[in-house]
């Protein structure tokens, strides 16, 4: 028991100590950067990280990093009993205390969702529509987020428990009186932030705004797009409109961005491709528009963008033929005699 104590307690004496070394090389950053390092953020430190060292290594395990140390370090529980061997916490024995107490809470917090629901019962009324809370743009967090959290490890069936009791919160009339509850488990499905910023797009000499998006990637095509505001809708692709693509699909692969962002006809699009078949340069088009539209769109289309997926740029390639084998994926026969 006294070892436990003694080993929580170096572990708490070593990350003050890494925190106070980390605040002091955020200074000294901020001074090599010409920055004030009382405003000095993370974004900041990982922003000045990547110009002082830059690296073409693609493992992001290998390239330089600063960060907090809670980030850093593994999480561990703190003590969770006393010298004398009292434990703190009432569902100690259980072995994992921190996840049956959550199960307590959404225990509790269901029942007193029951007991307001028979009190409007009893008054005969019904629930309030526009109070349902809406919750299509998140999910729930993954077990493995969940056990960060907890500092427990979970099995499937405890995960499935806890997702199963949520679910039964959440489907009740009445479960916005619960929200920042359940919110507390949930993370938007638009949750990956952009790791470059929105550029500002430029001027040209008619006063149109534009911008224009290099290395517009599909499969073995590449481009670059141009977006114009205000436009009539026009498109131009390698100087020629859109019968440049002889199929409807890939005339709708271009559009779609467009129509979903509700700027079909309100901007001009000039493309330049090359490389690669039909369905490679319509997928680089369409990327490199989306990509370029983030200039025209406020925040919320922003966010829809993000969760239909038009701003993911799509790495598949052609799958290699192996030897011995007629292609990628088939493969003779197999006769057992």
């Amino acid at each position: 028991m006294k070892a436990y104590l003694e080993r929580a307690r170096e572990h708490d004496e070593f990350i003050k100590k890494q925190q106070f070394e980390y605040n002091i090389g955020k200074r000294h950053l901020a001074n090599m950067m010409g920055e004030d390092p009382e405003t000095f953020t993370q974004k900041d430190v990982d922003r000045a990280i990547e110009y002082l060292f830059p690296s073409g290594i693609y493992d992001p395990a290998a390239r330089p990093l600063m960060k907090p140390p809670e980030e850093v370090f593994p999480t561990r529980k703190a003590a969770e009993f006393d010298e004398a061997g009292r434990p703190h916490h009432f569902l100690f024995y259980t072995g994992k205390p921190n996840f049956f107490k959550l199960l307590y809470d959404a225990t509790e917090t269901l029942q007193s969702l029951y007991k307001f629901e028979d009190k409007v019962i009893r008054k005969k009324e019904i629930p309030d529509p526009n109070a349902k809370l809406e919750l299509l743009a998140s999910v729930w967090i993954t077990k493995d987020e969940l056990e960060q959290s907890l500092v427990e490890k979970l099995t499937d069936l405890e995960y499935d428990n806890f997702k199963l009791v949520m679910e039964r919160i959440v489907s009740s009339p009445y479960s916005y009186r619960c929200k920042d509850f359940i919110e507390k488990y949930r993370k938007p499905l638009a949750s990956q932030r952009f790791a470059l910023e929105i550029p500002k797009p430029s001027y040209d000499q008619d006063g149109r705004a534009f911008i224009t998006t290099y290395e517009c990637l599909r499969k073995k095509a590449r481009g670059d797009v141009t977006i114009r505001s205000p436009g009539t809708g026009k498109i131009t692709i390698n100087g020629k409109d859109l019968t440049y693509f002889h199929d409807v699909q890939s005339r709708e692969q271009v559009i779609f961005p467009l129509i979903f962002s509700e700027m079909l006809g309100k901007v001009d699009v000039e493309c330049n491709i090359e490389g690669g078949g039909p369905s490679g340069q319509s997928g680089a088009i369409r990327w490199g528009i989306a990509w370029g539209l983030r200039s025209f769109v406020d925040k919320s289309m922003l966010e829809a963008m993000q969760v239909a997926g038009l701003l993911t740029r799509d790495h598949r390639r052609r799958e290699r033929k192996k030897p011995g084998q007629p292609g990628a994926r088939k493969k003779p026969t197999w006769k057992k005699r």
